[in-house]
């Protein structure tokens, strides 16, 4: 906080003067004297409360767009449990935080997409995946009457390798049949940014098309071959708001935000399935863990499973460097897994399963501060 210096004593005597004409017969004095008690008592006001704001602790964190909205209502929640600590999380992609963890310039990452062994093996120390929900990727368009779309693995790949380039192609009207699909350009929208949202978008792409797998294969950002590119989950949602004939791939939560339709997809048993917390839930169910959290759901089996689905990381070293943030980090992260948890069907997102969550305190437990 920032106090300001004035020369108080100036607005002083102007209010003395402003208060004796209206009052003859008040003292120039006793006036004077009440508002110099008045000013003593703010300026006291202002450095006590400076002085509160300057003990707050902060702990920065940055990277992913897909958990932004349940990050943010943690970080609020959070702050009524313990108001000596402040998370500032800028929502970045998850490239960004990822970089930013190795380089050590915030307290944690966060990314959608686990990170790799290479980058792993750049850290100065241990990074730790801490799952926190899981969410689906939905693929959203901008179409007169916004039809409820059906969408399989081989036409997605199709549109975003730039194969199939019009609206009422004949392998999308089969699988449509009665929806009016346009005799229009399809216009595609991807994320410019590294992005864990692309992350298991691309990773699902390159489970159902292996021509996609050739040409483009998996990563937090990819060499598209057809579209324009936009800046977070908000870009690429804005560009399709804006752009009739557009289709692009959102968090759920983004297209619902923005009252976006949204395909169902076929999954891996043939089911056209819409993604939702439940769909994500059985995607997640179905998903092999391994001891450092390093995962992938998409296309699962099950009947009931959406296949464009994945976990959200928090990235946190083993070893803190902070002793006091270290500490306040932990803390949270036991709440969130505890209490947040429970928050996060309200935002959309699946809450991990009560085995994968005993799991992951056991993790945090971990943590060395």
């Amino acid at each position: 906080m920032i106090v300001t210096q004035f020369p108080f004593h100036c607005l002083v005597e102007k209010l003395v003067t402003s208060l004796t004409c209206y009052s003859a017969q008040a003292s120039k004095m006793k006036i004077r004297r009440i508002l110099m008690k008045l000013g003593s008592l703010a300026a006291g006001l202002v450095l006590a409360g400076a002085g509160r704001a300057g003990a707050q602790l902060l702990v920065n964190g940055a990277g992913a767009t897909f958990p932004y909205p349940i990050y943010s209502k943690w970080f609020d929640e959070y702050s009524k449990v313990d108001p000596s600590v402040r998370f500032n999380y800028q929502s970045i992609g998850s490239g960004a935080g990822q970089k930013q963890i190795l380089e050590g310039t915030v307290d944690f990452g966060a990314s959608d997409g686990p990170m790799s062994d290479h980058n792993l093996a750049k850290a100065p120390g241990k990074i730790l995946h801490v799952p926190t929900v899981a969410g689906a990727d939905v693929v959203t368009y901008n179409l007169p009457g916004a039809p409820a779309l059906r969408l399989d693995g081989p036409c997605i790949a199709g549109i975003f390798l730039g194969q199939i380039t019009r609206w009422n192609d004949p392998r999308l009207t089969k699988l449509n049949p009665g929806a009016a699909l346009p005799d229009a350009d399809i216009l595609v929208v991807h994320r410019a940014d590294g992005s864990g949202t692309t992350y298991i978008f691309a990773d699902y792409l390159s489970s159902v098309s292996p021509e996609w797998a050739g040409k483009v294969g998996r990563g937090t950002a990819v060499r598209w071959p057809a579209g324009l590119g936009a800046k977070g989950n908000e870009g690429v949602t804005g560009q399709i708001k804006q752009m009739p004939g557009a289709i692009g791939y959102v968090e759920l939560v983004y297209a619902m935000q923005n009252h976006l339709p949204y395909a169902s997809v076929k999954n891996a048993v043939g089911n056209f399935v819409t993604p939702s917390v439940a769909s994500v839930t059985a995607a997640l169910a179905a998903a092999a863990i391994p001891d450092d959290f390093r995962f992938s759901m998409v296309n699962p089996p099950g009947a009931d499973a959406y296949p464009i689905a994945g976990a959200t990381w928090l990235l946190v070293y083993q070893q803190q460097r902070n002793a006091e943030k270290g500490r306040k980090m932990v803390e949270f992260l036991k709440w969130a897994m505890k209490e947040g948890e429970d928050m996060a069907p309200q935002l959309d997102y699946a809450p991990l399963p009560p085995a994968l969550n005993k799991r992951v305190l056991a993790e945090i437990g971990g943590i060395r501060y």
